[in-house]
C-alpha cells in the first residue's frame, strides 16, 4: 500500500487517538472511557507504526506514529508503574533508545560543540595570545593556578580539605546543570540559542585546553578532565540536542501548528534533558571525589578516564536493545 493511501485510511483514527491523549494529559477524560476504548486504540496505533516501519514509509509518518505510541504508552501505564520503577526503566533502557532515535540532533549538537572545541584548542596552541580573545587575563591566571602541577588538589579551590568535597560536589552540580539548561532553553529561540551556547562553550573549553597544554600544564589538566569529561561533555551535547529538537519544531513544524509541533517535540526533548541531568550528577561526583585527587598517578587517571568514556559509549549504544529491555 502506498503511503498516501495508508495515511488517508487511518488519519481520522490517529487524530481521534491524539484528541484522546490530549484529554488524558489535561486530566479531562474519565477513567471508564480509558478502560473501554483506549487500550484497543493504542494497540492499533502500535500496529500501524510497525506497518509503516516495515514498508519503509517516510520518517515524517513513522515519527508521528512513534510520538503517538510513546504518549499512549505513558497514559496506559502511568497508574500501574510507580515513579521509581519508571525512572529505573528509563535509565536502563529508555534513555539509550531515545538517544539512538534522536541521533540526528545529537550529531548536529556534537559537531557544533566538538569542532569548536578542537578547532579553538589547535588555534591557541599555534597562536598562544589568541586565548585572550575568548577569556580574560584574570581568568587565564586562575586556570593556571587551578592546574598547577605543584598543587595539592586540582580544579577549583584546589587547596580545600577533603571534608569540603561535598561542597564542591554541590557547586559542580549547580554549575553544570545551569549550563545544560541554558543550552536546552536556548532552543526556544528557533534553535539559535542552543547553537550559541554549544559554540561558546566549545570555544571556551578549547581555549583553556589549548593554553594549559601550551604552557606545559597538559598532564594535570588532561588527567583531571578525562574522567568526569565523559559524562559532562556528553551531557552538554545532549542538552544541545534537546534544544535543537525544540528549535526544529519551531522552524519546520510541518503540517502542525507551531504550538502543536512544539508540544510534540517537548516530550523527547524533556526526556533528553532529564538523561543529561543524570549524567551531570555522575560527572559532579567524579569531579569532586576523584578528578581533583593527586594521589593517583596520571597513568591511572587516564586508564580510568578511558574506561569511563567507553562505558558511556557502550551504554548509549547498547542499553535498551534487548527484547525485554525496561521501558
Amino acid at each position: 500500500m502506498k503511503q498516501s493511501r495508508f495515511e488517508q485510511l487511518h488519519q481520522h483514527e490517529w487524530q481521534a487517538f491524539d484528541d484522546t491523549l490530549h484529554a488524558l494529559e489535561q486530566g479531562k477524560a474519565r477513567q471508564t472511557q480509558v478502560l473501554a476504548d483506549f487500550p484497543a486504540a493504542y494497540r492499533r496505533v502500535c500496529h500501524h507504526l510497525a506497518l509503516a516501519r516495515a514498508r519503509g514509509y517516510s520518517p515524517h509518518a513513522t515519527e508521528h506514529l512513534q510520538q503517538l505510541a510513546q504518549r499512549g504508552h505513558q497514559q496506559l501505564y502511568r497508574h500501574r508503574s510507580p515513579l521509581a520503577s519508571r525512572v529505573l526503566g528509563f535509565l536502563l533502557g529508555g534513555f539509550g533508545r531515545l538517544v539512538r532515535a534522536e541521533w540526528r540532533y545529537i550529531l548536529a549538537s556534537s559537531l557544533a560543540f566538538y569542532l569548536c572545541l578542537i578547532g579553538m584548542g589547535a588555534l591557541v596552541l599555534a597562536y598562544p595570545d589568541l586565548v585572550y580573545s575568548v577569556i580574560g587575563p584574570e581568568q587565564v591566571r586562575e586556570m593556571e593556578a587551578m592546574y598547577d602541577p605543584d598543587a595539592s588538589r586540582l580544579g577549583r579551590f584546589g587547596e580545600r580539605s577533603s571534608g569540603d568535597d561535598w561542597v564542591m560536589f554541590g557547586y559542580y552540580v549547580m554549575n553544570n546543570i545551569g549550563i545544560a539548561f541554558q543550552t536546552f532553553a536556548g532552543g526556544l529561540l528557533f534553535g539559535l540559542g542552543s547553537l550559541f551556547y554549544l559554540i561558546f562553550n566549545g570555544l571556551v573549553i578549547g581555549a583553556v585546553a589549548g593554553h594549559l597544554t601550551g604552557v606545559g600544564y597538559h598532564q594535570p589538566f588532561w588527567s583531571f578532565v578525562i574522567g568526569h569529561g565523559a559524562f559532562e561533555l556528553t551531557a552538554i551535547t545532549l542538552a544541545g540536542a534537546a534544544g535543537l529538537r525544540l528549535g526544529a519544531a519551531l522552524v519546520a513544524p510541518g503540517r502542525h501548528r507551531r504550538a502543536d509541533a512544539l508540544r510534540l517535540a517537548a516530550h523527547p526533548a524533556i526526556r533528553l534533558i532529564a538523561g543529561a541531568t543524570f549524567f551531570l550528577f555522575i560527572a559532579a561526583f567524579i569531579e569532586a571525589y576523584w578528578s581533583s585527587m593527586t594521589f593517583a598517578s596520571p597513568a591511572v587517571k587516564y586508564a580510568v578516564g578511558t574506561a569511563l568514556w567507553l562505558s558511556v559509549g557502550l551504554y548509549l549504544m547498547l542499553s535498551g536493545r534487548t527484547q525485554h529491555a525496561p521501558e
